[in-house]
């Protein structure tokens, strides 16, 4: 076990930080949870248009909602200080090797990452909900990229990633047999699959707004980033 912990230890030196201004700023944007406000709210336009009643609608929510708080915030209440890992920018270990930006260390405690589980959560969730190859693929690369800026700022080793995905893929799966068991109970309407549908009922069209609205958001990160250390 010791080994593991020096490994993940010396892993988690050679994600973090860099010599680049443009980085830094481009992980801080990256990192922020307001940041993907767009990305939420072109989801929920997705969920709204492609079920037919308010039912359907507030179970998706209700089941999105589960995955953050089954996923991170019951993490950040129990496990956290159960476990009471320090966060490498605190490790009294490495913390001196630790390339922090503008001073942020995060918490005192680290394991695991709410930010792996709960974006992967909701990966997994809509990967199975929507059934959709290219949503599923950015949605996992936005989740994974989430986990990167954790570990460039020295906020998380890499095991509390890899425990938080875990978690996370966890909860986003189960609320998905939760979201699937409902609403066989609840749907009175049959979906006529066709070209323009994905598997599950979900119109194409509305999954290509979603990845349009994440990538104009990276975009604006790379803009943001470019802008600050510019002027």
């Amino acid at each position: 076990m010791e080994e593991l912990i020096q490994f993940d230890k010396q892993l988690l030196l050679w994600f973090n930080g860099s010599d680049s201004l443009f980085l830094d700023g481009l992980v801080k944007t990256l990192t922020t949870a307001t940041t993907w406000i767009p990305l939420y709210l072109g989801l929920f336009y997705m969920v709204l248009k492609n079920n037919d009643n308010v039912q359907k609608v507030l179970l998706v929510l209700g089941c999105a909602g589960l995955c953050a708080l089954l996923a991170g915030s019951l993490n950040d209440l129990f496990v956290k200080p159960w476990v009471a890992r320090w966060r490498p920018s605190r490790d009294p270990e490495i913390a001196m090797l630790v390339d922090v930006v503008d001073g942020y260390r995060g918490g005192r405690y680290g394991f695991f990452s709410s930010h792996a589980a709960n974006t992967f959560s909701i990966a997994i969730f809509f990967t199975l909900l929507v059934r959709s190859k290219v949503l599923s693929i950015a949605m996992i690369l936005w989740s994974l990229l989430n986990c990167w800026t954790r570990m460039y700022l020295g906020v998380h080793f890499p095991g509390d990633i890899l425990c938080g995905l875990l978690w996370g893929g966890i909860v986003g799966t189960g609320m998905w047999y939760l979201h699937h068991y409902i609403f066989q109970k609840i749907n009175t309407q049959d979906f006529y699959i066709s070209t323009q549908y994905t598997t599950t009922g979900y119109q194409k069209s509305d999954v290509d707004i979603v990845i349009c609205i994440l990538l104009l958001t990276l975009i604006y990160a790379i803009l943001k980033s470019c802008y600050i250390l510019y002027i």
